[in-house]
């Protein structure tokens, strides 16, 4: 499920957040709370403010598309389109394929693209499964995503909206959610807007998921249908 953007920028088939100035980054972020200096603002403290349930006390999945730029034994790191640097740890329980297949860690190497799922704390993924250079199925929204905004540290948020926002939608609602259906929302979102990190996704009272999207001036929340298909953004 991909756009045409991210297929020629790193396809894919299937962060805490903090904000300053008014745009969201990561910055010396740790679970559950970040900081980007003075006037930020926790987003557990944010969500629970809201009365949501999504409020994160701990780690959760999502995962990020980018370049590698480094390997080691226990980890590697990769860039994002938009350049957020992220830490990518192994684990013995990691996957890995190449494209479709099955492949193992030394698939992943200096300059290959790649797709990883998993536990996001801050700038830091422990790796449930690592595709490299995913290939391309299609795309995963029901219209055409605007192009997302690199962030700027002091720049204000975007305030744009793509798609269909779900009706009665409330910043902070939601329940975190996590395994095989995390990870497929958290695919389809990165497939449609490259460049961020996915810190959680939180399943809604209509059945969508709004996945939580970090490292970026915009988008900040991508909806995703019961069917994974990405319906808006803001």
């Amino acid at each position: 499920m991909l756009t045409r953007r991210l297929n020629t920028a790193i396809a894919v088939g299937a962060a805490v957040a903090v904000i300053g100035g008014g745009a969201y980054g990561i910055a010396g972020a740790t679970s559950g709370a970040g900081s980007a200096g003075a006037g930020s603002a926790p987003v557990a403290n944010v969500a629970a403010a809201k009365g949501g349930s999504n409020a994160r006390s701990s780690a959760a999945a999502g995962g990020m598309v980018g370049t590698v730029s480094s390997v080691s034994t226990s980890s590697f790191t990769a860039t994002t389109s938009a350049g957020q640097k992220v830490t990518v740890k192994k684990a013995s329980t990691t996957t890995y394929k190449k494209g479709s297949s099955s492949a193992s860690a030394s698939a992943v190497k200096k300059g290959a693209s790649v797709l990883v799922l998993g536990t996001v704390n801050g700038t830091t993924i422990t790796a449930t499964q690592v595709v490299v250079h995913p290939a391309g199925t299609g795309s995963p929204t029901t219209f055409t995503p605007s192009k997302v905004v690199a962030f700027q540290r002091g720049a204000p948020s975007a305030a744009k909206q793509d798609g269909q926002i779900p009706a009665n939608y409330t910043e902070g609602s939601g329940t975190i959610v996590s395994g095989t259906t995390a990870n497929k929302a958290t695919a389809a979102a990165l497939a449609a807007y490259p460049g961020g990190v996915v810190d959680r996704v939180v399943k809604l009272s209509n059945g969508e998921y709004e996945v939580h999207n970090i490292g970026v001036n915009w988008p900040h929340h991508i909806f995703v249908s019961k069917s994974f298909k990405v319906v808006g953004a803001d």
